[in-house]
């Protein structure tokens, strides 16, 4: 999974393409729940990139986008919102392959 690097990355890939933002922490036991499947997750949806966004070096990104659980999920495609799997709840692969496959 590529690791988001600056806002202007954010605006160039949220406008082009399709992306999901996986929006996280190191500290976060509940993100650290979902790392061991993310893989699988990541080759069922190739059609998607997966971008690591990193809390706490961007929280007024997050702030922006309402993002205030982690893990949480946001996909774009072509500068649209798709949807978003967004709550301080522990997630499971089930439910977040259940958010990809609902995205229109």
């Amino acid at each position: 999974m590529k690791k988001l690097e600056s806002m202007d990355q954010f605006e160039t890939l949220k406008n082009t393409g399709k992306h999901i933002f996986l929006f996280s922490a190191d500290w976060c036991p509940d993100c650290r729940f979902i790392d061991p499947f993310m893989p699988e997750v990541e080759s069922k949806f190739a059609d998607y990139s997966f971008i690591y966004v990193d809390r706490d070096q961007f929280i007024d990104l997050c702030i922006e986008l309402d993002v205030f659980g982690i893990p949480s999920f946001i996909a774009y495609r072509d500068g649209s919102e798709l949807g978003r799997f967004v709550s301080k709840d522990r997630k499971t692969q089930e439910q977040i392959e259940a958010f990809i496959e609902g995205l229109a």
